[in-house]
């Protein structure tokens, strides 16, 4: 695993928040959300913040359509109608042995009658990397 965010994606960021900002309230509601989710991130425990970095990266990369916004505390990933498509939540909130990445009702990721909608992280490699990507990609049709 990485040291979590790069100083140069730590000032990407920033800039995409003030560029959110300059476009008026809703480029300010969705800045918001993002420096929301940014700074929640920021105060996970290191094995967590690093997962959620990654993710962080990865939605924002395969569905930059997506808001952001803290749900519950945690981290979420919105559709255009506010509705939270995919989520994050670290291991320590609940003192649990594993993160975990959910998808809720917005996701559509339905296969059937039974399909699953969170998924138990501990570690960050290209195999997971890979399915997150799939899921995400789904998860926003």
């Amino acid at each position: 695993m990485s040291d979590g965010f790069s100083a140069e994606e730590r000032a990407a960021m920033k800039e995409r928040a003030a560029e959110l900002r300059a476009e008026g309230k809703k480029g300010a509601k969705r800045a918001n959300g993002l420096q929301q989710v940014l700074d929640k991130i920021a105060e996970f425990e290191p094995a967590d913040r690093e997962l959620a970095e990654r993710l962080h990266v990865l939605v924002s990369a395969v569905a930059p359509d997506l808001g952001c916004k803290t749900w519950y505390g945690m981290p979420a990933y919105t559709n255009a109608d506010g509705k939270i498509v995919v989520f994050f939540r670290d291991a320590a909130k609940f003192k649990s042995r594993y993160a975990t990445v959910g998808f809720e009702e917005a996701a559509q990721l339905d296969d059937g009658e039974f399909w699953p909608t969170s998924y138990a992280l501990l570690d960050w490699t290209p195999a997971v990397e890979k399915k997150l990507t799939d899921l995400v990609r789904r998860a926003v049709g």
